[in-house]
């Protein structure tokens, strides 16, 4: 496609684009700070907080950056009740999205919390409560997901933080559920149980994702290896197509019968967080558009460059994109 090709899609198809991302949702809070001394009652470094950022996390920021990037974009998962829900019911809503998908429980809103020093990380503080969610809960959440399905929706990612969301039994049902509407379903994996991801259109790992599952660690840099590992991961895990992003090495889309390798865009990366979201978000947006799997490869990876140039975490938006493909 060429530029003008993509501010066509842009223009006239994105804004269309009907997206749910489902799964585990987060916040993300930053506080940063000098640190100049040691506290006088431990030998621990004081950090004088200087300023706070707080950011919608995990499937939050990958619908934060598909509503960026002009889909219509809604978002389900757990949530609890309380400060940081009312932070990132405040910040969806601010992106114009949906979150009606959003089921409450007992349990805290899933948050990290990172002290920073400069761009340094010197602490971090979770805010979770792992235990299995009930029935009545998944069923609440399945109901969401068979009403958006039969109002129609373009894609359905499903975003795995190992957060309590993303079962076998509920993904099997959200991949069939989908399917069964000819809607294409992303997942973005975690952990080793990849075979709850069956039958699943794509997944989107990075190199230190995938290298959990294998025996045998591959590198960033090694083409190969990538598409071995690509195809490993179809064959044992039942996977249709599997997109890895590759850090400074870039993108790779492996389907049953091609492999395309895309350098990264990024002229230095600066933080790879969140650059895995940013990949899933723009390839779902480029099916949900109709474009093939190569195009939506092509646009992830531009997304992806973008991103690996920020610090900590960062939603694209449609001028970012547009930008880079003018330059």
């Amino acid at each position: 496609m060429t530029k003008t090709d993509w501010q066509k899609f842009f223009a006239t198809k994105v804004g269309k684009c009907k997206v749910l991302v489902i799964g585990d949702i987060m916040m993300d809070r930053y506080y940063y700070g000098d640190v100049k001394k040691f506290a006088s009652d431990a030998p621990v470094p004081v950090a004088k907080i200087i300023k706070r950022k707080a950011s919608l996390g995990a499937a939050a920021n990958i619908a934060n950056n598909l509503a960026n990037l002009g889909c219509q974009t809604a978002v389900a998962g757990f949530v609890g009740d309380d400060h940081n829900f009312e932070l990132l019911s405040t910040q969806l809503y601010e992106s114009g999205i949906d979150q009606d998908g959003l089921i409450a429980t007992d349990w805290p809103t899933t948050t990290k919390i990172r002290i920073m020093s400069g761009h340094v990380q010197m602490f971090r503080m979770d805010f979770e409560d792992l235990t299995p969610r009930s029935e009545e809960q998944f069923d609440a959440l399945k109901s969401f997901v068979k009403q958006r399905l039969n109002d129609s929706l373009d894609a359905i990612v499903l975003a795995d933080y190992e957060k309590g969301v993303c079962t076998e039994r509920f993904c099997g049902s959200v991949i069939r559920a989908a399917h069964n509407h000819g809607v294409p379903v992303v997942v973005m994996p975690y952990g080793q149980q990849w075979i709850k991801y069956a039958q699943a259109d794509y997944v989107t790992p990075n190199v230190a994702k995938i290298n959990r599952i294998l025996l045998d660690p591959i590198r960033s840099e090694d083409d190969d290896a990538a598409e071995r590992a690509g195809r490993y991961i179809m064959r044992k895990f039942q996977i249709k197509n599997v997109l890895a992003t590759r850090s400074a090495s870039g993108i790779t889309l492996v389907t049953e019968d091609d492999v395309a390798h895309l350098p990264t865009r990024a002229q230095e990366v600066f933080d790879s967080a969140g650059a895995s979201d940013t990949v899933a978000a723009a390839f779902a947006m480029a099916l949900a558009g109709g474009l093939k799997p190569v195009d939506g490869a092509f646009i992830a990876n531009i997304a992806a460059g973008i991103v690996l140039r920020k610090s900590g975490t960062y939603a694209i938006t449609r001028d970012d994109v547009l930008n880079a493909l003018a330059g």
